[in-house]
Order: structure tokens, then C-alpha cells, then sequence
């Protein structure tokens, strides 16, 4: 696909990226971009295709209307190759461990000599800086939430920690590192002075701990992992059903008045006077979930437990909503695909998959823009798909090209 053959649309069209990561993370921003009209440019190893691509119809998903071309970066052809992809481009994103562009003579001060406006997003599991040890350690998902205390709070009694799924540590970095490259780009466009931002795995994770996080370091409470209990409503989260789970929250004044009432308990004297309670709580200051309930708080679990195994999902659901108290289904993939919201908001949408050649179902783009909404051009393509067009646009000839091919910068695709 030529650039050219890009449609016009979204609030970033006309912005150049150069994803030069892999599996998660890095092209998780990039693939943000180009749902809102970026020219999307992924550079693959000629060692080996993205790990992602093993992911099967996820694929079409993660890199829809991204280019695709392979490059070996770090050969002396490589680099050439890269400098001209950089020299008009806006963002370039690499994930790799910290020092390793470094090690490949691509410092971010070489970069900028070829486009000073240029913004650099790396992403790596430790960062670019910091103890040398933990600078070149390697990285994943579940080692970032390791390392941030992450799944410490996650789990049940007794348990280990637990790694939450899937991925959610290298999609909330993707997160992460896209609002601030915007940033960056705002400010470049402005100026245009380009920007490094060290992103990491693991301060991502950090960053998101809130209150429980504040409590740890300013005042040594180190919370054990209580599964979906809730320190404040005396219920268990999720709640069993006849024929599955609800997650139910039990908080404010009003929601909690109605449910004291549905179960019979307005006139008891534990729950007087009625109506004053924004929570039922467990005892004030409580950080065991082991310790016993209050009298009021394990009538009112007994009660909610009772209720949810007697009725379906859907009659708890109902009765729930109609109430005003927070509850939902758990929603599995199958739920998904038939409920009247999800439907209506057209969370699901068919696509084209290149690869297979065949039409799969993606979660759509999100979140909605009114006025510039994004495109679903086409889906993840095919390795090596569009370094040929790519290559041309930066002024190589077709002998050239298939001279990079001979040499292993470039590796055709099957």
C-alpha cells in the first residue's frame, strides 16, 4: 500500500510514525494513531516476523491499517533506510531493552541530527536509565507487574500474587505512552524541537495504584491480596448466581437504602436509623478481611448471597438496575456478542483479514470521535506486505530494493 492510497480522516492525518516495536506495547500506541489516520509504518526483524502474529486473528485487530515492511535496523544499510524513513516523520517508537539503540550507534542525538523535530518514544520494561543491572534486563507483561507491586494486590487469601490478564501491564504502558508522545508532538509542532520519552513497563503500573499505593509508602500498609471483596460494602463482588456471576457494588445512600428494604431489613434495629448509611460497612479501620462482620454487615451479606443464588444473572440484573444499584453481568465472549448494548454500540465489528483471507470480528475503534471519527482501512497485513511501496516513496529504485533484499536488510515475505 502506498501512502498515497490512505484515506484522509481522523484528528492525527498527516502524522508520520515509525513503529519500530513489537508485540504489545509500542505498537499498541502506534495502532491508536492509526485508527485516527496516521501513516503507520511497522519495521519487522528480517530475524524473525513480529511474536505477535502468533496471536492469530488478534493480529488483523492490532495493526490494522498500519504499512508493513522489513528492515535489519541496525546494519549500516538498515540505518540508512532508517534515517530516510525519519527525516519527515513525526514519532518514532522503539521497545527494545534500554541501551540498545544506544549499542546500535542510534543514540537519540544521531536521530535528531536527520530530523530535529522528531519525537522518540522508547518503551522497555526498566527504562533507559538507572541501575545498569536493571537497565539491560529483558521484560514482559507479567515482569512489570511483578516489579511494580502490581500483582501483590491482586489474588485471593492465601494465594500468590496474581498476574492479571491479559497483558494489562503492556497495555496500560501503551496507554501511557501514547498520551505523552501526543504531548510531545504538540509541543514539537509548536517549536519544533523533537522530544525522548522513557517509558516503562513497570512505573506505568506504578503510576495507577492510587490510594492503596499512597498508604503503602507514606504509612507501611502493605495490603493483602482479598480477591473481589470489598474492604468497604459488605458483599463479595462478584456474586454467584444460578447460572453465573454478577458484579455488584454496594455503596451510597440511596442504592443501599433500597436494597435494606428489598431484603426485609428496614424496620430491624441493627439498621437504624434507616437511611443514613452510604455503605454496609465492615468494622471502621478494617484492613483483615478476615475479621468477623459487624451484625448489621453479615445480615446483609446472608441476605445478598441468598438472593443472588436463588435467581439467574439476568433476573439479579434486572432487579438490580431497576433499583439503581450498580450491577453487572460477568460478561463472557458469548454474552458479548448477543447483549443489546454492546450491539447498539457496535463494540464489534466484521473485517477484512488480510492474512487469512477471510472475515473475522474485531472490537471496533474507541473511543468515539464525533466530528473526525476514525477508519477501519484494513486489517493487519502480511509480513513484508509493503516494503516494495514504502521503499519507493523514499526514493529507492526497484534494483536497489531487491539489492537490500540479497543482503538480508530487507526479507521478502512467503
Amino acid at each position: 500500500m502506498k501512502s498515497t492510497d490512505l484515506p484522509k480522516f481522523g484528528n492525527l492525518h498527516g502524522l508520520k510514525v515509525i513503529n519500530a516495536a513489537s508485540v504489545i506495547a509500542g505498537p499498541f500506541v502506534c495502532g491508536l494513531f492509526a485508527e485516527q489516520g496516521a501513516d503507520v509504518i511497522e519495521l519487522e526483524s528480517v530475524k524473525a516476523p513480529d511474536m505477535y502474529r502468533m496471536y492469530g486473528d488478534a493480529w488483523s485487530a492490532e495493526r490494522r491499517n498500519q504499512r508493513m515492511m522489513t528492515l535489519n535496523i541496525p546494519s549500516d544499510e538498515g540505518k540508512e533506510v532508517l534515517f530516510r524513513l525519519i527525516k519527515d516523520a513525526d514519532v518514532l517508537v522503539e521497545s527494545s531493552k534500554g541501551g540498545t539503540w544506544k549499542k546500535w550507534g542510534l543514540t537519540d542525538e544521531v536521530l535528531w541530527e536527520h530530523n530535529p523535530a522528531l519525537v522518540i518514544l522508547h518503551i522497555s520494561g526498566f527504562g533507559q536509565t538507572g541501575d545498569p543491572d536493571y537497565v539491560k534486563k529483558a521484560s514482559f507483561d507479567p515482569i512489570g507487574q511483578a516489579f511494580s507491586g502490581y500483582a501483590s494486590l491482586n489474588g485471593f487469601p492465601g494465594t500468590p500474587p496474581s498476574v492479571t490478564k491479559p497483558f494489562t501491564g503492556d497495555y496500560m504502558t501503551g496507554l501511557m505512552g501514547a498520551w505523552a508522545t501526543l504531548a510531545a508532538v504538540i509541543h514539537a509542532k509548536e517549536t519544533g524541537e523533537g522530544e525522548s520519552i522513557d517509558c516503562t513497563q513497570f512505573e506505568s503500573l506504578v503510576r495507577v495504584q492510587g490510594a492503596t499505593l499512597s498508604d503503602g509508602i507514606n504509612h507501611g500498609i502493605q495490603p493483602t491480596p482479598i480477591g473481589n471483596e470489598d474492604f468497604v460494602g459488605a458483599c463479595a463482588g462478584s456474586q454467584k448466581c444460578k447460572d453465573g456471576y454478577v458484579q455488584v457494588a454496594v455503596g451510597g445512600v440511596g442504592p443501599v437504602s433500597k436494597l435494606v428494604e428489598f431484603f426485609g431489613f428496614k424496620d430491624d434495629p441493627d439498621f437504624q436509623p434507616f437511611g443514613t448509611y452510604p455503605s454496609i460497612t465492615r468494622a471502621p479501620g478494617c484492613k483483615d478481611i478476615n475479621d468477623p462482620l459487624p451484625a448489621r454487615a453479615a445480615k446483609f451479606r446472608a441476605a445478598l448471597d441468598e438472593y443472588c443464588l436463588s435467581h439467574t444473572v439476568d433476573e439479579v440484573n434486572q432487579q438490580f438496575s431497576s433499583m439503581g444499584v450498580p450491577v453487572s453481568p460477568h460478561m463472557t465472549y458469548e454474552r458479548m456478542l448477543k447483549d443489546p448494548q454492546y450491539q447498539a454500540r457496535e463494540v464489534f465489528v466484521d473485517c477484512f483479514d488480510e492474512v487469512t483471507e477471510t472475515t473475522v470480528k474485531q472490537v471496533n475503534m474507541f473511543p468515539k470521535f464525533t466530528k473526525h471519527p476514525g477508519q477501519i482501512v484494513r486489517g493487519g497485513a502480511k509480513y513484508d506486505a509493503d516494503t516494495a511501496d514504502v521503499m519507493a516513496e523514499l526514493g529507492y529504485t526497484p534494483e536497489e530494493v531487491e539489492a537490500l533484499y540479497e543482503k538480508g536488510v530487507l526479507k521478502k515475505g512467503k
